[in-house]
């Protein structure tokens, strides 16, 4: 049986770049639906289950006029709007006296739940520490991670001292792209951390966007580690 002869090298070469286009092309809109998709999903699901009783009654009980509430999509589309009017509502609370009595309620409530307690004021230290400046440590930082060769985007959120040593030791949060939300925590000498001028908004950005969105000259060396070079 013949063979087939092969495609000449020159269009596999197109078909390969025009690939690759196609492929550097659609990674930003795929990259921008995930991320949507799964804010869309999470504020949807939260208020979805205690409106979508309402929404199931009021179609079962006129189905010519309110027949269509019963659609996924619209059952969906009114989870967003309602959790996302709740946050407004929360904000706007927030800044009003009435609002923030009702958060110290809360708070002391929440504290007397143990684990919820745990939970919840960790979560918002942190939340607290990344809104505020740091003293005498930058908020953004490059650390070795995976290994001595390879830098990680690391928020400092804490300083702490070594037994024994007294050397400064940091704990770093080191987020994962594209989901910030969850990462890894390291405890790193003051020293080999490799500091930058970069806000946290500025991070998230770089995060989120898997490093497209970047400034033209990033630091990598850790001063010390720098400084022994140059000597």
């Amino acid at each position: 049986m013949a063979r087939m002869p092969n495609p000449p090298a020159p269009l596999l070469h197109r078909l390969q770049r025009l690939f690759l286009t196609g492929l550097l092309t659609l990674l930003p809109l795929w990259l921008t639906w995930v991320v949507v998709k799964f804010v869309f999903v999470l504020l949807s699901n939260t208020s979805k289950p205690m409106i979508e009783p309402t929404l199931k009654a009021a179609a079962l009980g006129n189905p010519q006029a309110f027949g269509w509430l019963d659609d996924p999509w619209v059952m969906a589309a009114m989870g967003l709007a309602a959790t996302v009017g709740t946050i407004l509502l929360v904000g706007w609370l927030a800044r009003r006296v009435i609002g923030q009595r009702m958060l110290q309620w809360f708070e002391r409530l929440v504290a007397r739940i143990p684990f919820a307690s745990l939970i919840y004021g960790s979560a918002r230290q942190l939340l607290d520490i990344l809104q505020t400046k740091p003293d005498g440590t930058q908020r953004v930082v490059l650390i070795d991670f995976p290994h001595n060769q390879m830098k990680s985007i690391g928020f400092v959120t804490r300083v702490m001292k070594e037994h024994g040593s007294g050397r400064d030791l940091a704990a770093v949060y080191v987020p994962t792209t594209p989901n910030p939300t969850s990462g890894y925590l390291e405890i790193v000498p003051v020293e080999l951390m490799t500091p930058t001028d970069w806000t946290v908004d500025q991070a998230m950005s770089f995060l989120i966007s898997g490093g497209a969105v970047a400034p033209d000259t990033i630091p990598f060396s850790a001063p010390a580690a720098a400084t022994q070079a140059a000597q």
